[in-house]
Parts: structure tokens; C-alpha cells; sequence
């Protein structure tokens, strides 16, 4: 539920002060007010079909539109450029990600984590996953061509 729409959260934190410095307050917040039907309506949906679990996932929905109505806005008015590269770096991020998610969704699968490991086995099964997803999302990132010093010196 809420891990979908984290960065979404998120980025609702970073964009709106981009037109509060503009002394802008009501286009968030007209953006806000839609978004909030667009929730409900979400809830309308999702909720005869996921029961409770349609109340974050419509949550997590509406706070990525929130963002990305909030982003098209700065850039229709001229507030925020992005820098070339960045639809590149999506696209990567994107692709480990996507890849990081299939391995840690078939461990998932794959290992009776409730019920056949007891203790420190289930610790370690666990430790093994996360580094093994780990090591495949930067080494898919690797593979991509990004280069982790050149961020990490930035």
C-alpha cells in the first residue's frame, strides 16, 4: 500500500515549496482538494475489489498524482528545468529497480519464511535476500552505465 506511493509522499514534500517560494498557496492547494476526490473515487474502485487493502493503495494513487500534477505545473510555468540526462537516469533507476523487485518477489516465493525456518535460519535466509537484491540492483545499475562514484562525489 504505502510503499507504492512513497515517493509520491514524497515529492509532494519537495514540489509544493517550489510555488510557495513563488508566493503561490492555492494552486497546491486546488491541487490537493482534486486529488482528494480523485482519492475517494479511487476508493470507489479499489475497495469492493481489495477491501481494506484499496484504502492505502488509493492513498499511495492519489499522492502520485499529486506529485506529477504538482511537477507538470512547475514546468509549464518555467519554475523547474530538468537537466538533460534525467529521463536516462529514470529509465535506469526504473529497470534495477524492476529487476530488484522480480528476485526479491520470486525469494519470496521461493522461501517458507513463515513456517519452515525457525530462529537464526530465517534471519540469515533474510540477510541473504536483501544483499542478494542489493548486489543486483547496483550491478544492474553498473551494467547501465551509471556511474555510482561520479554521484557520490556530487
Amino acid at each position: 500500500g504505502y510503499g507504492v506511493g512513497l515517493v509520491g509522499l514524497v515529492a509532494i514534500k519537495v514540489l509544493a515549496p517550489g510555488y510557495y517560494a513563488s508566493l503561490d498557496i492555492r494552486t497546491p492547494v486546488k491541487i490537493a482538494i482534486a486529488v482528494l476526490v480523485i482519492t475517494q473515487c479511487f476508493n470507489l474502485l479499489l475497495v469492493p475489489l481489495l477491501q481494506h487493502a484499496a484504502l492505502t493503495l488509493s492513498i499511495a494513487l492519489g499522492a502520485m498524482v499529486n506529485a506529477g500534477w504538482l511537477l507538470v505545473g512547475l514546468i509549464r510555468r518555467g519554475s523547474y528545468r530538468p537537466r538533460p540526462g534525467w529521463a536516462l537516469y529514470g529509465l535506469r533507476v526504473a529497470g534495477a529497480t524492476l529487476l530488484m523487485s522480480a528476485f526479491l518477489w520470486w525469494a519470496g516465493a521461493h522461501v517458507d519464511w513463515v513456517g519452515g525456518l525457525r530462529g537464526w535460519a530465517r534471519a540469515g535466509w533474510l540477510a541473504a535476500a536483501v544483499a542478494g537484491a542489493a548486489v543486483l540492483y547496483f550491478g544492474a545499475l553498473l551494467a547501465s552505465g551509471l556511474k555510482l562514484r561520479a554521484m557520490l562525489r556530487r
